[in-house]
């Protein structure tokens, strides 16, 4: 049965045109999916309906996940762990903060090829990629979390998979979110991570200059030299640092967007006096921000979370080199928010 969130907007009218059904009626689904967080064709009740019937009988269901488990956090945050049609299962996140931010972090692969030695995403290695279909549902089934008066605000594409793989579907979903009949969202609060694909970030560039939107780029670096990066992300002896910093200035040239550099902070690994220098010499002539993450510990691994102080001296050290940071605090670390716990932990039960 074909997918409705999987149509491009031209395939939709097109359909429609077949149907012979006025093409304004794509804007009332539009809205019920998008505005009003309504999934079942039968509710739209401003359609006719005998219109409700042949898109029911056309397609079933708007979402095809099925939801395996919902954890809140204290702090609000709620993590879905979500089943697929296939029997392959995913995570998504909303955070929430007292600035009324409503983030979703979204996944974007079955599983990962990176391997990041301290992340549970890449534990059990690559399946296969998500269509823009299930990045898109994972958008709609976060905001339906919220209260009916609330919607997301910003989203990030920091959950299970590594994006610039998958761009082909990544893209066509963002668009979905950031176009006024989507979610309506500004792509200025749109980031997208990657863990440093040189091709994909120049791909990402070349999108934005032929028309495409020039949304946020982190880079997780993690490491400042190539000798602890290649410990911590084995992908990086395939590219290597210089090859991702040319990568991404070329990104900000093209885009005019300030790239930030992720660094999640491990005790006793990446955190010492020379790292502090080396970080400092690789960014300061670049215009970048670096997002200091203190690790969300995963379970069989050993790697341990920094103090609070360990992380204040770090920032305050790095900022005397002249270089822009903030501070990542930790959200949903009670419902195993970190990318990848969670699917991980129901594979082991």
């Amino acid at each position: 049965m074909q997918n409705f969130l999987e149509l491009a907007p031209l395939e939709l009218a097109k359909l429609f045109d077949e149907w012979e059904i006025p093409a304004y009626r794509i804007g009332q689904i539009r809205r019920w999916i998008f505005a009003r967080k309504t999934t079942d064709f039968e509710q739209m009740s401003d359609l006719p309906k005998g219109l409700r019937t042949l898109l029911a009988e056309r397609f079933g269901t708007i979402l095809r996940s099925k939801e395996l488990t919902r954890l809140q956090s204290d702090d609000s945050s709620q993590k879905l762990l979500l089943e697929l049609e296939d029997g392959e299962r995913i995570e998504c996140v909303v955070l929430q903060n007292d600035r009324h931010h409503r983030t979703a972090c979204v996944s974007t692969q079955v599983g990962c090829a990176m391997r990041c030695v301290f992340c549970a995403s890449g534990m059990d290695g690559f399946i296969r990629n998500l269509t823009r279909s299930e990045i898109l549902e994972q958008l709609l089934r976060l905001n339906a979390l919220l209260p009916e008066h609330e919607r997301l605000t910003h989203i990030v594409v920091m959950g299970i998979g590594e994006p610039m793989l998958n761009l082909e579907a990544l893209l066509p979903a963002l668009d979905e979110a950031t176009t006024s009949a989507g979610l309506d969202l500004s792509i200025r609060r749109v980031t997208i991570s990657t863990v440093g694909i040189p091709a994909g970030i120049l791909k990402l560039a070349d999108s934005v200059v032929q028309g495409g939107k020039g949304y946020k780029l982190a880079v997780s670096l993690h490491a400042p030299n190539d000798v602890l990066r290649s410990q911590l992300i084995p992908q990086n002896r395939t590219s290597g640092i210089a090859a991702i910093m040319t990568a991404t200035d070329e990104y900000f040239q093209k885009t005019g967007r300030r790239v930030t550099f992720e660094y999640t902070l491990i005790e006793g690994l990446n955190d010492k006096p020379e790292h502090i220098v080396q970080l400092a010499d690789l960014l300061r002539d670049r215009t970048a921000i670096v997002n200091v993450i203190p690790l969300n510990p995963v379970r069989g691994l050993n790697f341990r979370a920094p103090s609070s102080k360990s992380v204040q001296r770090f920032v305050e050290q790095l900022e005397r080199q002249g270089i822009q940071v903030k501070i990542r605090f930790r959200k949903g670390d009670k419902i195993a928010a970190a990318c990848g716990q969670l699917r991980r932990s129901q594979q082991e039960t």
